[in-house]
């Protein structure tokens, strides 16, 4: 089977939006989602990834006043491998920076973030404690989202199969968010479970905020140093910055 790799551009979003199956995907409303008077906790496996998978969702629930937890998995200090500019303890307390000025962007406050401060590219060695964490923190009632099990970055695969164990233990619903999946597959791809995929529309004033809020992720957005690209390329942010946002429900 051809593996998942985050090589290259990726499918061009031209491919996504020409492909009707993507387009005649069922709708699914905020509420449906995350019921009223619900906690929200997305499992973020690096600093951004809560604004690429659901910043329009974030946005749209600060709104409501309802309650959101961001949890950071990793500081995200490895992004940028052989830079001189960003060293990594540096690259790590500026990507925090990023974070919260981008969940405030989103209508957050600072203290709705949580930090596990897991080894930015070690996440699969450290699943068992991220799962104890997990136990203790989540509610049964809690509505959690985190990457896709298979979505291709080890980080987010290891982050969603920790979010899983913990959420089945204690009985808390566990919605998917694919965010590389995008890249590596391509439409009708038979290892993406369209039939559990549902998308939301998003608020003009929510689209609006979460571009404003990836802004703030400026490592990210810019070429690197050491004459790699930009961490999250173009193409990338065109696929990731649509007016829907998808979620894999569960089983």
């Amino acid at each position: 089977m051809q593996e998942r790799l985050i090589v290259g551009g990726g499918t061009p979003e031209r491919t996504w939006q020409a492909w009707p199956g993507l387009h005649l995907m069922r709708h699914a409303t905020l509420r449906e989602l995350v019921p009223p008077s619900v906690r929200t906790v997305v499992i973020s496996p690096h600093p951004d990834d809560e604004i690429l998978a659901t910043g329009g969702l974030l946005a749209m629930l600060a709104r409501g006043m309802t309650e959101v937890c961001v949890v950071a998995v990793t500081d995200g200090g490895a992004s940028h491998p052989g830079s001189t500019r960003w060293p990594a303890p540096m690259l790590a307390a500026h990507r925090r920076s990023e974070s919260l000025e981008g969940l405030a962007l989103l209508g957050l406050a600072p203290q709705s973030r949580e930090a596990l401060n897991v080894p930015d590219g070690h996440v699969r060695s450290h699943i068992q404690s991220i799962v104890c964490w997990l136990k203790n923190f989540l509610r049964p009632d809690d509505v959690v989202l985190s990457t896709w099990e298979l979505d291709g970055h080890p980080d987010h695969e290891a982050s969603a199969h920790a979010t899983s164990m913990a959420c089945a233990s204690i009985g808390a619903r566990h919605i998917q968010l694919p965010v590389w999946m995008w890249h590596w597959a391509a439409p009708h791809d038979a290892r993406v479970p369209w039939r559990r995929m549902v998308r939301l529309p998003l608020t003009a004033e929510a689209m609006f905020r979460k571009k404003l809020a990836m802004g703030a992720h400026r490592t990210q957005l810019e070429p690197q140093d050491t004459g790699r690209p930009a961490v999250l390329e173009p193409a990338t942010m065109e696929r990731m910055m649509r007016p829907f946002e998808f979620f894999i429900l569960p089983v």
